[in-house]
């Protein structure tokens, strides 16, 4: 007989993949914005700083509007006071903007394919030690070969989904690839480290905003010496069309989603299933929305398929442990 408590605990579980896998394909379209006001203003640079910059905004006027918000800052402000979260689990908001950085530098060398293809390596592999070490809030879960051959299914389904745009590699692209796999090392961190803050606020957008800041702090330094130190200027925002704009909205779900989903899946879950998101979503995107020169390719569906098999694997030993949990409750029942 199956219990109230591991029933609510599974539907809990498949709401939060769905809400993964849902703001994972929201990335995909995240990328695209953002990829085009980059080609607009010329600069990686600046898309990331009006970005970021635009969801901070966003979360500071709901943070004004709704007291549920203050109320997660103060929770985030007495746990820190208490010692239930160290200042340094709060900066999880510096390593999205390293993120965006490194992604303004590298997408122009070796193209959005290959950049993700390195990320999605190095948080694969990463989320599997985070999750070892208990820096989430899930608490530790251990390495086991399932989990790692997720992982391992889940860097597969990237490359078979973007292996008819990667181009020929040169050694130019060593250092940006290098870069974007610490990139995806810091985004593995970063998860963790906003499940923990979303946890103490009771709110994933109150971590959001506390991301969002310390994202913006970062980035506006970088705009800032980039304009004293370099002969680069920045360009007049374009005009429209009114969705360049939108990119840092998704954001906004997508870390404060993120900061919810890691508390009941772990680090590694989340990251299969918004992986998995990503390729769907980059799917639809070819299909309804296509760029110039692309086409709709069976290969994405290939990597979809995998990576959806990539969650299965990876979900199976929590399954297993809840089954076996849910056995021997009802074994040390009364009858």
């Amino acid at each position: 007989m199956t219990s109230p408590v591991g029933t609510s605990r599974r539907s809990a579980a498949l709401v939060a993949g769905l809400a993964s896998t849902s703001v994972g394909a929201l990335t995909a379209l995240q990328s695209r914005i953002n990829g085009e006001f980059a080609r607009v203003t010329g600069s990686g640079l600046e898309a990331a700083v009006v970005s970021f910059g635009s969801g901070w905004i966003l979360l500071t006027v709901l943070l004004l509007a709704w007291r549920p918000m203050r109320a997660g800052l103060s929770g985030v402000a007495d746990a820190i006071r208490s010692g239930a979260l160290r200042p340094w689990q709060i900066m999880g908001g510096f390593l999205g903007a390293f993120f965006v950085f490194v992604q303004s530098l590298s997408v122009p060398v070796v193209g959005v394919a290959v950049f993700t293809l390195a990320v999605v390596a190095g948080q694969s592999a990463n989320s599997l030690v985070v999750d070892r070490i208990g820096l989430g809030p899930a608490g530790k879960q251990p390495i086991t070969g399932a989990r790692v051959l997720s992982a391992v299914l889940a860097v597969v389904a990237v490359a078979v989904a973007v292996s008819d745009r990667v181009t020929e590699p040169s050694e130019a692209w060593i250092p940006p690839i290098v870069a974007s796999c610490v990139a995806g090392l810091a985004i593995a961190v970063q998860q963790a480290l906003n499940g923990r803050v979303g946890a103490a606020a009771k709110s994933g957008f109150s971590a959001a905003w506390v991301n969002f800041t310390l994202g913006c702090l970062l980035l506006g330094a970088a705009f800032g010496v980039a304009w004293a130190v370099t002969d680069y200027d920045p360009v007049a925002l374009p005009p429209g069309p009114w969705w360049l704009y939108t990119g840092g909205a998704i954001g906004v779900l997508f870390i404060a989603t993120a900061a919810w989903v890691v508390q009941k899946l772990g680090v590694l879950l989340f990251a299969l299933t918004a992986i998995m998101g990503q390729i769907i979503g980059a799917l639809l995107l070819d299909w309804i929305w296509p760029r110039p020169g692309t086409t709709f390719h069976v290969m994405l569906v290939a990597g979809a398929l995998l990576a959806a098999l990539a969650v299965a694997v990876g979900a199976l030993p929590s399954l297993l442990a809840r089954r076996r949990h849910s056995a021997d409750r009802t074994e040390g029942a009364p009858h």
